[in-house]
């Protein structure tokens, strides 16, 4: 009896998420805003959160979330799409010097306004790659709870605002992608599940970062690219994967004391301002050289989580390829230069004591 009460009280925690977040993004939907069904579940969920209530998803949900997500994108893959693969190396390198740039400048305003010590600072300051730099943080000895609410805070507004900001600006008035308007036969179906499952649980096994996501997307696309499979996914189930996603980012905020939120909220703020004006000044450039549409390289340069901005990509129908492409990219460099920046270049606060 002793083990069942923890098990009710997950399953009653996870019903309550889904609820909240359907209910959050139908009215969002219902209002018309933009990436409704996302936003609208960030919203909801994140407002029982900051109420106290224990909202989680189980891992088995989050998998089967970021499954259908990658199942989704995959199915908007084309010839056209991949054609544009030529203009990647150019604003894939770009993207490394717009992260570099952001971290160590975010990095400078942590310390020199909020008085951060530097390992803090630039762990804070790194975009993506969220579970490495937690970990590296309580290896270094940094204030961990304070690093997640400013990576928190950043994909949470930057999920919540740039839908808003692409519509009011009128970037996404271009010829939107096509999302499927059929659905797959039911062998199909099956087959995209089971490959994308499958290639999913290989990434997995060999340590792929976000492997649930892109390896149904990879799946996914070859399917879809090589004509093997006509047609997505239900729209109601694509849905279903939108608020999933939505309601995943914000129960982060679940686990986090209201104290704690609340004593980093100007940290979180101001730093993410100062990653955005630098990422934004990479955009122009990219912008005004390529002829990428300006929609793809605000979404594949916001310094966001891949999932969180592989599930705008759907929902705004952006390229996912370039949009993909461009989030493992950063996530790779992030967690493969990120050690090495914070061994030569960082000190904890009790080395600065010393």
């Amino acid at each position: 009896m002793a083990t069942a009460i923890p098990d009710r009280s997950k399953i009653l925690s996870m019903l309550e998420t889904l609820v909240l977040g359907t209910a959050g993004g139908l009215l969002f939907l219902w209002l018309n805003l933009p990436g409704g069904l996302i936003s609208g579940a960030m919203a909801a969920v994140a407002i029982a959160a900051l109420f106290g209530r224990p909202l989680a998803l189980p891992p088995m949900v989050t998998q089967s979330v970021l499954l259908l997500l990658g199942i989704s994108l995959g199915s908007l893959v084309s010839r056209q799409l991949i054609q544009h693969m030529s203009s990647y190396p150019l604003t894939i390198g770009l993207l490394a010097l717009a992260t570099f740039c952001s971290t160590f400048g975010s990095s400078l305003y942590l310390q020199r306004v909020h008085g951060w010590d530097q390992t803090s600072a630039l762990l804070a300051g790194s975009p993506g790659a969220l579970s490495q730099i937690t970990v590296l943080a309580a290896e270094k000895g940094a204030d961990v709870a304070a690093i997640a609410v400013v990576q928190t805070m950043r994909v949470i507004i930057l999920t919540a605002a740039l839908p808003l900001m692409l519509a009011v600006t009128g970037v996404t008035h271009g010829a939107p992608l096509p999302l499927p308007t059929t659905v797959a036969s039911p062998l199909g179906l099956a087959v995209l599940v089971g490959a994308s499952a499958g290639v999913a649980l290989f990434l997995r096994f060999v340590n792929f970062p976000a492997s649930w996501m892109f390896g149904a997307m990879l799946a996914s696309s070859l399917l879809h690219g090589a004509g093997l499979v006509d047609g997505g996914l239900p729209p109601w189930i694509r849905n279903v994967a939108l608020v999933g996603i939505g309601a995943l980012i914000v129960t982060r905020f679940a686990r986090m004391k209201t104290s704690t939120l609340l004593s980093h909220v100007n940290a979180g703020l101001g730093s993410f301002a100062v990653a955005i004006i630098i990422s934004a000044i990479f955009v122009t450039v990219i912008a005004f050289t390529t002829n990428v549409r300006l929609s793809d390289v605000v979404v594949a340069f916001a310094p966001g989580a891949m999932d969180a901005m592989l599930a705008l990509a759907l929902t705004l129908h952006i390229d996912p390829i370039f949009v993909g492409a461009h989030h493992l990219s950063r996530f790779v460099f992030v967690s493969i230069t990120t050690p090495g920046i914070v061994h030569l270049f960082a000190r904890t606060q009790d080395d600065v004591d010393d």
